[in-house]
């Protein structure tokens, strides 16, 4: 229960930060071209609101909703999710969005998604001037990967290293970018047992792998770092710096490995097989209801040799800008296999999001998952569909080519076209989540 709610707090915490900035960017811009805003809402608020409150001589009222599905603001003079058709039907006034040029609209509009890229450069740019940035060089991996059932139909073995695909080198400073290169290519070079081995790849080999939770890991020695107070670690005797190597038995296993056993055996007692400083020892557990048994593991980062580049507070910059593109790049390259059957079986909601949080609260992985989370709200928002963004955007600019302004029915009837199509989206996305809990 403890690992849902510490879960649960990173993901609305981080969609809080997520909406509030994005709101900001229709806000700012609103305000520098002098329209006015009349609301703006973290969350939605139907039929009643948590809290708000409006500042002496202010023209907007700020609250909270009690919907954690988004926010939004309410820009005088716009047809949105509103649907405010008594508004509109008054004569248009100067301060309103409907009076602007077109141009000025258009970067109201874009100005929600602008931040979020600008709110994730800023992220990147800060944990690099903070922590460097670090990463294993393939060639350090020495016991390689280990692959889902794809992979190995594929040809790949536990342990292969993959040194390039299509003729292109791979570095290891990015698992998503890694993964992606390697779903995208068509023959792939392994290093196995200190040989290159070319691997022809299907042609379906991307599309298979979508509905597979696990792709590509590191395989590394299980190390216990740290051993949680009344766990069944503490109760058999575990202590830090043990290292791990099997269980009932089986010898030479990784962290995954041994984590696939102590899943496969919960509340029962298995033997594991393990070296204290140099000495072997057999110690029996069982693992907790969950497949734990309560242990801090020692990073892989601490057991491989790394690359590490520092930063100064104004190299941070350039050197956050250009992940926070990289990362853009690589997930509009994904977005291709969101419109085939695997690509919609894979989709998730807050489900599968909150489980991208770790089960304790780790500060560096909490804002790497937030501004990867806002480049994602960035990008989705810029797709041409109505009620989103990129919508209105692709109205605006219909309008900016044709010099005409769309039919305010059309508006109105897309308006709820398009909110009719998230709502259902936002539905079967929850609902693969329950359906991933429950049936699989």
């Amino acid at each position: 229960m403890e690992t849902i709610v510490i879960k649960a707090a990173q993901l609305i915490l981080s969609l809080s930060i997520l909406v509030v900035v994005h709101e900001c960017g229709h806000f700012l811009f609103s305000k520098l071209f002098k329209v006015r805003v009349e609301k703006f809402y973290l969350f939605f608020n139907p039929w009643f609101t948590l809290f708000k409150f409006k500042p002496k001589n202010s023209e907007t009222e700020y609250g909270i909703g009690w919907l954690p599905l988004g926010g939004y603001v309410k820009i005088a003079g716009m047809m949105d999710e509103s649907m405010d058709k008594e508004a509109l039907a008054q004569p248009p006034q100067p301060w309103e969005f409907r009076t602007k040029p077109a141009w000025m609209r258009l970067l109201i509009m874009v100005g929600g998604v602008m931040m979020n890229f600008i709110l994730a450069f800023f992220i990147y740019s800060m944990m690099v001037w903070a922590l460097g940035k670090e990463y294993i060089p393939n060639g350090n991996v020495t016991l390689g990967y280990a692959y889902n059932e794809v992979f190995h139909n594929a040809g790949f073995q536990d342990g292969d290293i993959p040194v390039s695909a299509d003729g292109v080198s791979l570095v290891n400073d990015d698992a998503n970018k890694l993964l992606l290169k390697l779903m995208d290519a068509k023959t792939v070079e392994v290093l196995r047992n200190g040989q290159t081995i070319p691997l022809q790849l299907p042609a379906d080999f991307d599309r298979k792998n979508l509905n597979e939770e696990r792709f590509i890991d590191i395989r590394y020695p299980f190390v216990v770092e740290s051993v949680s107070s009344g766990s069944p670690a503490k109760s058999a005797g575990l202590e830090a710096g043990d290292s791990i190597v099997g269980v009932n038995g089986t010898t030479g296993m990784t962290f995954t490995d041994i984590s696939k056993v102590l899943a496969d055996n919960k509340e029962k007692e298995i033997t594991l097989l393990l070296f204290r400083k140099g000495q072997e020892l057999s110690l029996p557990i069982v693992p907790n209801e969950f497949g734990k048994i309560g242990v801090g593991l020692r990073s892989p980062y601490m057991i491989y040799q790394t690359v590490k580049q520092q930063y100064n507070f104004f190299s941070a910059f350039p050197a956050g800008i250009k992940m926070g593109v990289e990362q853009i790049t690589t997930y509009v390259g994904s977005l291709k296999y969101i419109f085939t059957k695997e690509g919609a079986q894979s989709v998730g909601g807050f489900g599968a999001i909150g489980g991208l949080f770790p089960d304790t609260w780790n500060w560096a992985v909490f804002w790497t998952w937030t501004a990867f989370l806002s480049i994602i709200l960035g990008v989705m928002n810029l797709l041409p569909i109505p009620a989103l963004d990129g919508g209105h955007v692709l109205f605006l600019l219909y309008e900016v080519v044709t010099g005409r302004t769309p039919n305010e029915k059309f508006m109105e009837y897309a308006q709820i076209a398009g909110m009719v199509f998230l709502f259902g989206l936002l539905i079967y996305a929850n609902g693969m989540d329950i359906f991933r809990a429950f049936f699989k």
